[in-house]
């Protein structure tokens, strides 16, 4: 097990790589505005809009394809191995978006070659996030596994606040030409030197502990893929039900709503982009935190309350977010920010716990992707409808109320291990969800 010194220096460099994957994942979700008008024009806007979310969603859909490739990948050459490949994967195509013809110079082929690069980001985003997951909170003490574990998507985060700090940049410096004629190109072109800084750093990443274990006694799994689906499909479902109120929060609180406040409610983007990178630097410096309060007052019981918060609060907090005031506004979303953090910053090392290390990269990112390609990309894209389909500009919280909901239910047969050690048998052994008796919340 990592020391001290030693295990700072692999979060730093783990969280970095992982800083610059989700800086060229998140630009998409932050310039949909201006994409839906260059690539999918349309005499009504909503539905440029919902076309654009179509791609946006689209690059979901690979990501269990991603979470098998690199599930096998880190199962079997290792969890190092594996990061290195989603690094590169993602920041080819995030430059080749930057330099893209649009709709009114090649046609249909425009949208066509954009929703294909959307598609390999996707596929590096299946291994990404959980690699890093995996890599960090195996080189973790016990007792510290839930502050390691939070640490990912703290940095999720901070390369999310990234790329809304540069489109807030750059949609509030120049004029709205320049913005669609070149400056929405430049934060994706820079995805190529943020790549290759990402590559850099991975290159020098120790391999996982456990994984070497698992090597060294010759226990490596031939085909993880297969193994974890036969073996451990009730684990699967666990976390795929986790994962529907991280995903479908997420990606309708601090990706859509920049384009729900521009679009639909008529706020000035620039200004919805400013809280939005505000309230995404709160969610990073608080993540950690309450990563380290886990470890001490149990990963179980803060996923409830977060949860249960945001069943609870979000149709108040829409209505607030529903004011044409930026303080209102502001205070909204620092609220939903504070609510996922408490459910967020405990629930990467729950999941890691779900699966034994022999086939743990493929078993949590199999039932991590698959919640996200289902309910993360989709959510833009259904908030939007929703909205169109109803009329009512607060059905988005409706949903996620659904989606709280859900988590509670799966959370009740979560077992409780923030303050376990983890023993050699029970790493090793297969994965059960009832292995250790659920303690009273």
């Amino acid at each position: 097990m990592a020391d001290t010194k030693s295990l700072r220096a692999l979060v730093i460099a783990g969280m970095a790589g992982n800083v610059m994957e989700w800086y060229d994942f998140a630009l998409f979700g932050y310039f949909a505005p201006i994409i839906a008008k260059l690539f999918f024009p349309s005499d009504h806007h909503v539905v440029s809009l919902i076309n654009t979310f179509g791609v946006f969603a689209a690059g979901f859909l690979m990501r269990p394809i991603g979470a098998a490739l690199f599930g096998h990948l880190g199962d079997t050459r290792g969890r190092k191995h594996a990061l290195a490949w989603s690094v590169l994967l993602m920041a080819l195509p995030t430059f080749c978006m930057g330099v893209l013809p649009t709709y009114a110079h090649i046609g249909v082929a425009a949208p066509m070659l954009l929703t294909l690069l959307r598609l390999f980001q996707g596929l590096s985003v299946g291994g990404e996030y959980t690699g890093s997951i995996t890599f960090l909170v195996e080189s973790a003490p016990s007792h510290r596994r839930g502050s390691v574990g939070s640490w990912i998507p703290c940095s999720a985060c901070m390369g999310i606040l990234l790329g809304s700090g540069v489109a807030a940049l750059i949609t509030s410096d120049l004029s709205q030409d320049a913005l669609y004629a070149w400056g929405w190109r430049l934060p994706f072109m820079i995805g190529i030197v943020v790549g290759g800084v990402g590559l850099y750093l991975r290159s020098s990443l120790p391999e996982s502990p456990e994984f070497e274990r698992v090597r060294a006694a010759g226990s490596a799994a031939a085909s993880p893929v297969m193994d974890t689906l036969r073996t451990c499909r009730g684990e699967i479902v666990t976390a795929v039900g986790l994962n529907w109120l991280n995903g479908a929060s997420f990606y309708t609180l601090f990706v859509y709503l920049t384009t729900y406040l521009a679009g639909i409610l008529h706020f000035p983007l620039g200004s919805a982009l400013t809280i939005n990178t505000i309230s995404m630097a709160f969610l990073a410096v608080l993540t950690p935190l309450l990563g380290m309060a886990a470890d001490r007052f149990g990963r179980r019981r803060m996923m409830w309350g977060g949860a249960f918060g945001i069943a609870l609060l979000s149709y108040p907090l829409f209505r607030l977010l529903a004011h044409d005031t930026f303080a209102y506004i502001l205070v909204g979303q620092l609220s939903f920010a504070f609510l996922v953090a408490v459910y967020f910053a405990p629930l990467p090392a729950a999941l890691v716990d779900l699966f034994p290390p022999q086939y743990r990269f493929s078993g949590l990112s199999i039932g991590y992707n698959v919640a996200l390609a289902i309910f993360g990309g989709s959510a833009p894209l259904l908030a939007t409808f929703l909205i169109h389909e109803t009329g009512n500009t607060l059905a988005p919280s409706f949903y996620l109320v659904l989606c709280a909901a859900v988590a509670l239910l799966f959370l009740a047969r979560l077992p409780e291990r923030s303050l376990q050690t983890t023993t050699p048998e029970l790493a090793t052994a297969p994965a059960t969800t009832d292995r250790l008796p659920s303690v009273p919340l």
